[in-house]
């Protein structure tokens, strides 16, 4: 066994994982290699060409070539029922109920890190490693381990871990949350990494390689695209402006594909299932203060006693804003921003920041409107 414990990487076949894999076999770690396979082009379609992405057969010979030449083992292990029932379902189910998913998130949560640390122990190894842009460290004064951003905030994906527990965190290493992006394709040359250094990044639904969700509910629904035809795009007021396709293809915030001649630019700015209609309107009725997130993990602190300044973001690649955040009860977080945001949007993930340390996150639920009297004290928490 290595000098630094036995670990196991989880390798998809690209350069992020390849290096952290390579990365800690440098550094004395004994590597165990291991590809998921969570999904196939037969259940998912939308491509005819060969199979590409982190699933395929060509991504799994990938890693196991890197494997092969630096010495360490490689396993591939079938994980496609749990990935369909965790993420594909909740995927079709949240866009069902009118919410748009983050199926990244559910997958970290629930299969990625439930399934490495299972085959961990069967492997008798200590860590799982990813090639995640982030950092965990133990916090010894507040006795927690604590997940922050990586050094290449253009990379970083903390806001994608919120909802791994402390007892994942205390297992996980994060090497790329050291570096950028560029230092690590100089290290897949340097370590002879020929068939992986100039893979392009993947930035689809991994399960979706065509990136085309309408076309995926309707091949996984039988009979959605006859159910839901004919819904009615409505104002504010009620007043109805045009016929859509139905309410699962769309989502909060957007604005092409509507086509709908009102002489302005016009957003989704609400979603109702249950009559089949969307709320259409101008960029500023996008604009909410508030939110309520349920199903939440709190990371650096077990729990907020109090109102905590922080800084919220809303979705991926969201630059955040300076908000107030309280815990009302056990499962529940309420965020209060200095300003409103732009299409604050159900089913997808608020994570709370305090400098670079992830607070916590949730599941946002509800969206309001209204004014807060916190509003100037959120600003100087954050000038």
């Amino acid at each position: 066994m290595g000098k630094k414990g036995r670990v196991l990487v989880a390798m998809s076949g690209g350069v992020d994982s390849s290096v952290t894999a390579v990365l800690l076999d440098e550094r004395g770690y004994d590597v165990v290699g291991l590809t998921m396979k969570t999904w196939d082009y037969s259940t998912s379609g939308g491509r005819d060409d060969k199979e590409v992405g982190c699933c395929s057969i060509e991504s799994m010979n990938d890693a196991r070539v890197v494997a092969t030449k630096h010495g360490f083992p490689h396993f591939v292990v079938d994980l496609r029922e749990e990935f369909g029932d965790w993420v594909i379902e909740r995927f079709t189910n949240e866009y069902l109920s009118g919410r748009t998913p983050n199926p990244c998130v559910l997958c970290n949560t629930h299969i990625k890190w439930d399934a490495l640390l299972q085959r961990a122990d069967d492997l008798d190894c200590e860590y799982i490693a990813t090639g995640h842009y982030a950092n965990v460290r133990y916090d010894e004064d507040l006795e927690r381990y604590v997940l922050s951003r990586g050094k290449d905030l253009n990379k970083d994906q903390s806001y994608a871990l919120w909802g791994l527990p402390q007892e994942h965190l205390a297992r996980s290493l994060f090497p790329l949350g050291a570096y950028e992006k560029p230092e690590i394709r100089e290290m897949a040359a340097e370590f002879g990494l020929d068939n992986v250094a100039d893979k392009p990044d993947s930035y689809e639904i991994c399960f979706i390689p065509d990136n085309d969700y309408p076309r995926f509910l309707k091949d996984r629904v039988d009979g959605l695209e006859e159910e839901v035809s004919g819904g009615k795009f409505v104002l504010s007021d009620g007043t109805v402006v045009g016929e859509h396709d139905g309410y699962p293809f769309y989502t909060i915030g957007q604005r092409r594909g509507l086509d709908l001649a009102l002489g302005e630019r016009v957003y989704v700015t609400d979603i109702d299932p249950e009559t089949n209609t969307i709320t259409v309107g101008p960029r500023e009725e996008l604009m909410e203060q508030t939110l309520t997130a349920h199903e939440i993990n709190l990371v650096k602190y077990p729990e907020l006693d109090e109102e905590q300044p922080a800084w919220g973001t809303i979705r991926y690649n969201d630059d955040g804003a300076g908000c107030l955040a309280w815990q009302p009860d056990d499962d529940t977080l309420k965020v209060a921003f200095s300003e409103p945001r732009r299409a604050i949007t159900p089913g997808q993930s608020l994570v709370l920041y305090e400098d670079d340390d992830v607070l916590g996150g949730g599941w946002i639920q509800e969206v309001g409107s209204e004014t807060l009297e916190t509003s100037d004290q959120v600003a100087d928490a954050h000038a």
